[in-house]
């Protein structure tokens, strides 16, 4: 019996978080599913002269000029832009909101901090600084992208 409150204690585990996992030119990511605001079927954006390539422009939501980001061109992901991203993730890093275009949305997850996996050093890894960590789910590698190093900063982006 003691044994089966043992197994019962490691899978109640508070170290467990949730994840949005979706997927960005046929590969799976996830963020912290507190970063999540909404998600929104694509809309069309306005875009902005002068703005980063992964800028894709902005949207009115609700009232409140949205920017969003094309994650495929920010990661330098190849795609298929025929294709075109139908849904946009709306998350927050602090104070900055922002929608994040993706192909799709795939899950919720739960995540043990022990399952989470720091990633490779790797020499010419252009992502390297955008993904904190790795996590496998159903055979299936998923990046945690790391929001922080993934919105830019706008003030400094701008001038």
């Amino acid at each position: 019996m003691k044994d089966r409150h043992a197994t019962m204690d490691k899978n109640t585990d508070a170290s467990v978080r949730e994840y949005l996992s979706f997927l960005v030119g046929g590969q799976d990511y996830c963020v912290d599913i507190m970063q999540v605001r909404e998600i929104r079927s694509g809309a069309k954006a306005t875009t902005l002269p002068h703005s980063p390539s992964y800028m894709r422009g902005v949207i009115n939501l609700r009232g409140t000029v949205l920017p969003i980001m094309d994650l495929a061109t920010r990661l330098d992901i190849a795609s298929d832009e025929a294709s075109g991203r139908s849904v946009i993730i709306v998350v927050a890093q602090g104070d900055q909101v922002v929608g994040l275009m993706v192909d799709a949305v795939s899950d919720i997850l739960a995540v043990r901090s022990a399952d989470l996996q720091p990633p490779p050093d790797l020499p010419a890894d252009n992502q390297r600084s955008f993904v904190s960590s790795l996590t496998i789910k159903n055979d299936i590698m998923i990046r945690v992208l790391d929001l922080s190093t993934v919105l830019p900063r706008f003030e400094s982006e701008v001038a």
